[in-house]
């Protein structure tokens, strides 16, 4: 019996030290669990912070994309001069500005017209004369009448027309170089009146236009029964259009019509010269 009693007292003090033992591990579990949690949580924290980077970078390429299309765009839609020019011309009314682009070919084409025939007119007037002047000293009238017909321009002609008449009196021979000489004067300024003419149609057709477009611009309001801002700008857009290329056109003769009255001014000047050269000329020849 006392055997048993021992048996049964180191069964008891067993049961007691294992027990420490299993306590401490329900804590460990817990803790294992807590931590796995952490981990997921962590993971799931660094995806979403991986795809908050991912849609940061693809918004910012997107910027990127949109800022260098608009850039490669631009150009093409804003084009060149002609291009602009083109649509401002559009945008003015093409039926009615029509009339302002003939209005400056048409004035261009006067103007280059006289400004290579201008060009063609001018020589060097005091070495032919000094060549005249040498032959008709020389007695050589053949000579000076073939060196004028073989030389352009209006200073050779009127010397021409006093060579042929140097038989006659000195007063004929002036009467006739000065008639000659006003008819080349008129031959010089011929086709400058058209240019004046479009001159002055060109501001004209743009303050014609101007009306035209007030005029517009009130019959939309008209229609319309109420005084819309886009309306009035449409109307006064047509209207200052118009204008501007009206002005434009008149600036750009003008430059060319003052060019070529310089030229004639200097012809002009050169035969008045010449021709008191060659009567000089002529009256020591006569005596």
């Amino acid at each position: 019996m006392g055997i048993a009693t021992l048996a049964m007292c180191l069964c008891y003090a067993t049961d007691v030290n294992s027990a420490p033992n299993t306590t401490p591990n329900k804590p460990t579990a817990a803790a294992t669990a807590a931590d796995t949690t952490t981990a997921a949580d962590n993971a799931k924290d660094a995806k979403l912070a991986a795809a908050a980077d991912s849609a940061n970078l693809l918004e910012a390429a997107t910027d990127t994309v949109s800022s260098l299309d608009a850039e490669e765009i631009t150009p093409e839609e804003s084009g060149g001069f002609h291009r602009v020019l083109k649509q401002k011309f559009v945008e003015g009314g093409a039926s009615f500005m029509s009339f302002v682009a003939i209005a400056l070919v048409l004035g261009l084409a006067f103007c280059i017209e006289r400004i290579i025939y201008l060009s063609l007119s001018e020589i060097d007037a005091k070495k032919f004369m000094r060549e005249i002047d040498a032959k008709i000293e020389a007695g050589d009238i053949e000579g000076a009448k073939t060196q004028c017909r073989e030389t352009r321009g209006p200073v050779a002609s009127i010397c021409y027309q006093g060579l042929l008449r140097i038989d006659t009196s000195l007063e004929d021979i002036e009467r006739s170089v000065a008639a000659y000489g006003t008819v080349q004067a008129a031959n010089l300024e011929k086709g400058c009146s058209w240019i004046t003419l479009f001159i002055a149609m060109a501001p004209s057709l743009g303050f014609l236009g101007t009306v035209i477009g007030m005029v517009m611009a009130f019959e939309q309001i008209q229609l319309a029964g109420d005084i819309n801002p886009t309306i009035v700008a449409a109307g006064m857009k047509v209207a200052l259009i118009t204008t501007i290329f009206g002005i434009i056109v008149a600036l750009i003769l003008q430059l060319f019509y003052n060019y070529i009255l310089s030229k004639v001014d200097h012809l002009t000047s050169q035969m008045e010269e010449s021709a008191i050269t060659l009567l000089d000329s002529i009256l020591k020849y006569k005596k």
